[in-house]
């Protein structure tokens, strides 16, 4: 997860090479929802899939 909150699977994160393709931060660990917080705020069912242009990525942060 980024500091914008985008989440990518850890082997998209080592294709992006630990750059996010929003922001140009990096990532670290999503936390844990309390358990007791997920009948008042449960876990979104909606996924959004939104595809990165490897090369595109790789550029625009200098990381080829």
């Amino acid at each position: 997860m980024c500091t914008f909150e985008c989440a990518f699977c850890k082997d998209c994160i080592t294709l992006l090479k630990a750059v996010c393709p929003n922001c140009g931060g990096g990532f670290g660990n999503k936390p844990i929802r309390p358990l007791h917080l997920l009948p008042k705020y449960p876990v979104s069912k909606t996924i959004v899939y939104k595809p990165v242009a490897i090369n595109t990525h790789l550029k625009k942060f200098n990381l080829d």
